[in-house]
C-alpha cells in the first residue's frame, strides 16, 4: 500500500483526536497511514507520498523548531499539506488583518507587540464591550488566553505581563454569543464543505475546546453560516486540502470570523457519518492531482 504520514506529537494524552476514523476509508483507497511525531529526528520522509500536518498540538511551545521541521519536509520534495507558504501565513493571527482587507468580517481586533500592555482599558470603550479577550498572535488550545472585565484588569496585570513579555498579542471584544449559542465551525476538504458543528463552553468557562470541557454538537449549516464560511474560503490562496472556519455572531446577529484553522485543526470527523469518507476521498483526489502536474 502507498504510505501517508500524519504528523502528530509524541504525547497526545489530554487531547481529543478522531483522525483514526479516516484510516479505514483511506485503506479502502490503497493508503496506509503512519503517525509520525514532529519532534522525531532523522525521519525518512521519502517513504511517504505525502505528509499531512494533523495533531502536533504542542507546536506553539516550540514554534521555531516546528517550522524548521516543516521546512525540512518540504525540502525533501514530499508533498506537504497544507503547504508551507500557507502555514507560514496562517501561523500568525495577523492573517485576520489580511482577510479583513479582502472584505471578510472578522471579530474586531487590535494587534500589539510583546510587552505593549499599557492602555488596555481604552478598548472597553473602543469596542463598546464589557469584557475583552487578550491572546497570543501565535497560539493554540486557548493557551495564554485571557477574558477580563475592567475590574479584573489591575489584578491580572502581573499574569498578563508574564504571558506577553515575549509574545506579540491581540485584543478583541468578548462576544457574549459565545456563551449564549457557542462558536460555529465549518469544515472544508478539497475546497468543498464537508460538515459543521457548534462548540459550546461548559458553564463558568468561555473556552470551547473539548480539552477545556466544551460541548460539541453536529449542526446543519444554515445559509447565513454557509455564506459567511464560503466567503472566508473564497479568499484563501492557494485552496488548501483541509481547513476549518470558526465563526461567532456579533451583537447585531452577523457572523464574524473568529479564526481560520489551516495548520492542524481538529476535524471532528466523528460528528458526521460521511466526514471520514469525505476526507479520505478528498485526500486521494488531491494527491492524485498533484502527481499529474
Amino acid at each position: 500500500m502507498k504510505k501517508l504520514a500524519f504528523l502528530t506529537m509524541k504525547n497526545l494524552s489530554g487531547f481529543v483526536s478522531d483522525d483514526r476514523l479516516c484510516y479505514a476509508p483511506l485503506a479502502d483507497l490503497g493508503w496506509e497511514v503512519v503517525e509520525v511525531p514532529w519532534e522525531n529526528e532523522g525521519t525518512d520522509w521519502g517513504q511517504f507520498a505525502s505528509v499531512l500536518i494533523r495533531t502536533p498540538w504542542n507546536y506553539q511551545d516550540h514554534p521555531e523548531q516546528f517550522m524548521a521541521r516543516l521546512a525540512e519536509i518540504e525540502a525533501s520534495g514530499i508533498l506537504l499539506e497544507n503547504p508551507l507558504p500557507l502555514v507560514r501565513w496562517n501561523y500568525r493571527k495577523t492573517y485576520l488583518r489580511d482577510l479583513r482587507e479582502k472584505g471578510v468580517s472578522i471579530v474586531p481586533t487590535v494587534w500589539r507587540e510583546a510587552g505593549e500592555l499599557r492602555g488596555l482599558d481604552v478598548f472597553f470603550d473602543e469596542f463598546s464591550c464589557q469584557e475583552l479577550i487578550v491572546k497570543p498572535v501565535v497560539g493554540a488550545n486557548a493557551d495564554h488566553t485571557f477574558r477580563l472585565g475592567r475590574a479584573q484588569l489591575p489584578e491580572l496585570q502581573n499574569r498578563l505581563k508574564e504571558s506577553f513579555a515575549g509574545r506579540a498579542f491581540m485584543i478583541q471584544p468578548f462576544l457574549p454569543a459565545v456563551l449564549a449559542e457557542g462558536e460555529f465551525s465549518v469544515f472544508y476538504f478539497g475546497g468543498q464543505m464537508s460538515h459543521a458543528i457548534v462548540k459550546i463552553p461548559k458553564p463558568g468557562d468561555f473556552r470551547v475546546q473539548e480539552e477545556h470541557g466544551g460541548l460539541i454538537c453536529a449542526i446543519h449549516a444554515g445559509q447565513a453560516l454557509r455564506d459567511a464560511a464560503d466567503q472566508v474560503f473564497a479568499n484563501i490562496t492557494p485552496v488548501p486540502l483541509y481547513g476549518r472556519v470558526d465563526l461567532v455572531r456579533d451583537p447585531a446577529g452577523r457572523f464574524r470570523l473568529m479564526e481560520l484553522e489551516l495548520i492542524e485543526p481538529s476535524l471532528y470527523l466523528r460528528m458526521h457519518p460521511d466526514a471520514p469518507k469525505n476526507f479520505a476521498e478528498a485526500l486521494d483526489r488531491w494527491i492524485s492531482a498533484d502527481r499529474k502536474k
